[in-house]
């Protein structure tokens, strides 16, 4: 179930409140300038290919691409028996920023950003038929957890990517991880 932990910079092993809702999910977010929407559901293989996931979603992400000046979109998947999740992993377990928004809809599976709002983070669990959009210059890290499983459509402005700004700050390794705010042993 997509949930919503809001965290305090000063005391961050303490959510402040947590919610499931998505309609006030979404709400919360807006209010910090993040987009969250949820998608309806497609009956897809679990092996689909790239280009039968983005056909399935075509009318979805061309929207996206008109509204926002998206160029491309790829699909990503990790599976918990890829030989290097866990470099993956950690790679994004820091702070970082990007000079232009992150955007990720789950197709399957499930993936936890961290927002780092002024003095608050908003941790957000999101699952299939979640789409999230990270505006550029949000400083946030994404937990994929131990044994990662999702498949997520990616949308970019810049063809070649998105390239990371890591902050060195240590308040992602302060933060609950993924283990506990997934509920996952």
């Amino acid at each position: 179930m997509t949930t919503l932990s809001i965290f305090n910079q000063n005391e961050p092993q303490t959510a402040l409140s947590v919610t499931n809702d998505a309609g006030e999910i979404q709400r919360l977010l807006a209010e910090q300038g993040i987009r969250f929407e949820q998608w309806s559901t497609r009956d897809l293989p679990a092996d689909a290919s790239q280009d039968e996931i983005l056909e399935a979603y075509a009318n979805e992400v061309s929207r996206l691409k008109s509204e926002c000046g998206f160029q491309t979109a790829d699909v990503v998947s990790l599976n918990p028996d890829h030989p290097d999740k866990d470099a993956f992993r950690k790679k994004f377990l820091d702070e970082h920023t990007h000079s232009e928004d992150e955007v990720r809809f789950f197709v399957r599976g499930q993936g936890l950003f961290y927002l780092h709002l002024g003095e608050l983070v908003y941790a957000v669990l999101c699952q299939r038929n979640d789409l999230i959009s990270v505006p550029d210059g949000t400083r946030h890290w994404f937990d994929m957890g131990p044994e990662p499983e999702f498949t997520c459509i990616r949308l970019f402005s810049n063809p070649d990517g998105w390239v990371a700004e890591f902050t060195g700050e240590a308040i992602a390794s302060e933060l609950p991880q993924y283990e506990s705010l997934a509920g996952v042993a």
